[in-house]
């Protein structure tokens, strides 16, 4: 994954600022929320975010396993593990 930009944080809370309240905005992540401020660096704007995207959400989780990983390796019939 290519490092993200200094302004990534504030740029999507723009954006989820723009779209609150007036239309649906669906998002996918393989990092959990608690990463966010971390990964975006900018905790304040993650924050603010997050307030906003997750006031009217509907949070649905997969479970920790990966069904490419599970079924990576074609040369055994056992599962891979994680």
């Amino acid at each position: 994954m290519r490092k993200l930009p200094y302004t990534a944080a504030e740029d999507l809370l723009e954006l989820i600022m723009r779209r609150h309240e007036r239309t649906s905005t669906m998002l996918a992540s393989n990092r959990p929320i608690d990463d966010w401020g971390k990964l975006l660096g900018d905790t304040a704007a993650v924050t603010a975010l997050l307030d906003r995207l997750l006031h009217h959400a509907h949070l649905l989780k997969c479970g920790p396993r990966s069904r490419r990983i599970q079924h990576a390796n074609p040369l055994t019939s056992e599962p891979t593990e994680a």
